[in-house]
């Protein structure tokens, strides 16, 4: 059996740790340079506040209703993070971090244990140290657990945050109820695709034969099918390589200076090389996007993109850098006249393992850059932050997000512990 656990309105949650009096409060926290909403707590969702909501947007709904309204403190969410992850890894020592606030349990051994007791013990044990809550959802595979989690939570009352499918009728039952567009790994335009074919819930889902899953969509769609008949076929720690890594951001303000655009961008290609290294991948395609502000009354939008392909399979920081800044020039015509942009990113996609990279005849990644870059890793771990960087980066120069909401890093930094008097 695999158990969900998924932490309640994590950000949100977080902020309410160290400060009780938000507790039934509206609460969001806002994105990268306090953008868009990217949490929300109960008491938010039921205000019709959206995911993705530009903050200034909702700034009068925000007032109206006095709205707490926090900057993303991601130093005390992944501390808060870490700390329920060791909670659980006491239980069992079979963990899957899926993501900051979701970790995948495997009950090998675990028999003669009664499994929703147990993961009460765990929901308890969690709230008691961290005062965080979270739901579980137990079932015979990763798939039907993320169901189980989801009933756990939208049916919290009669359930106590914890629910089990542990028999054919219960699992039956779930599938009738949850739409095909819930399950895990049915995204809104395979969504829709169904849809057009009359399948609306997950248990439609699983009455298609094989034999049309595997002519219209995919492989990864049929072992979704028999993860929801609850035959296991995602192991546990199983990677799943991404198809794409981005590094974006929106500036604070403006940049309509060539030099300090071409060096940001060179930034986000060097972070994306670190994302590569790190996963041990490559990758083989390189995009660049530059855009103004969406939202200026005065001036006109512009959004631009290019991509190239590599020559070779790299995630060299020198190599990614040199074709983003490259990339850049080509985006930009007046380096003298150019526009107010507001936002820049650098997307690498084709991504391969490192051991299993297209050779090229003519081409081949540098033996030199790929010691040149264990070396760089090494000192920046070592040291923190990043000391040592590329000649197209500027040492000296310190971005700083815009985050004018921003709690105290209350478990992170020792100015910011609370002190009871």
């Amino acid at each position: 059996m695999y158990a969900l656990i998924d932490c309640n309105n994590f950000y949100a949650s977080c902020e309410r740790v160290f400060n009780p009096e938000l507790i039934g409060k509206p609460v969001v926290v806002l994105s990268n340079n306090d953008g868009c909403v990217v949490a929300r707590s109960s008491e938010a969702k039921k205000l019709g506040i959206p995911m993705g909501a530009p903050a200034f947007k909702f700034e009068p709904l925000f007032r109206q209703h006095h709205v707490e309204v926090f900057s993303s403190n991601y130093a005390l969410y992944a501390d808060m993070s870490n700390r329920v992850m060791n909670i659980l890894k006491k239980f069992n020592p079979d963990v899957e971090i899926y993501s900051i606030d979701e970790a995948f349990l495997y009950f090998k051994g675990f028999d003669r244990f009664d499994l929703v007791q147990y993961a009460r013990e765990i929901k308890q044990e969690i709230y008691k140290i961290t005062k965080i809550p979270v739901c579980i959802g137990i079932a015979p595979t990763k798939t039907l657990a993320k169901v189980a989690n989801k009933i756990s939570k939208d049916f919290s009352n009669y359930h106590d945050g914890v629910y089990a499918i542990d028999n054919e009728y219960k699992r039956e039952k779930a599938l009738k109820w949850l739409k095909v567009g819930d399950v895990w790994g049915i995204g809104p335009r395979l969504s829709k695709r169904l849809s057009y074919i009359g399948c609306n819930t997950a248990y439609e889902f699983t009455r298609l034969s094989d034999e049309y899953i595997r002519r219209n969509f995919s492989i990864v769609e049929l072992r979704l099918k028999k993860e929801l008949l609850g035959e296991s076929v995602l192991e546990l720690n199983q990677i799943t390589r991404k198809k794409s890594i981005a590094t974006t951001r929106s500036f604070e303000g403006t940049i309509n200076d060539y030099e300090e655009l071409r060096e940001r961008v060179s930034t986000f290609a060097v972070s994306c090389a670190e994302k590569l290294r790190k996963e041990k991948s490559k990758c083989n395609i390189i995009t660049v996007f530059i855009k103004t502000n969406r939202f200026d009354t005065v001036n006109p939008y512009f959004s631009q993109a290019l991509s190239t392909t590599l020559p070779y399979d790299s995630n060299s920081s020198i190599v990614l850098s040199k074709k983003a800044s490259f990339l850049l020039s080509q985006l930009v015509s007046s380096k003298e006249n150019m526009p107010s942009y507001k936002k820049a990113g650098v997307v690498v996609s084709a991504i391969t393992p490192d051991d299993q990279t297209q050779l090229n005849l003519f081409y081949e990644d540098s033996e030199k850059h790929k010691a040149l870059m264990n070396v760089m890793d090494e000192l920046n771990a070592y040291y923190g932050g990043h000391k040592l960087v590329l000649g197209s980066q500027d040492l000296k120069r310190k971005w700083k997000m815009k985050q004018q909401r921003l709690s105290p890093a209350y478990t992170t930094k020792i100015n910011d512990i609370l002190t009871v008097n």
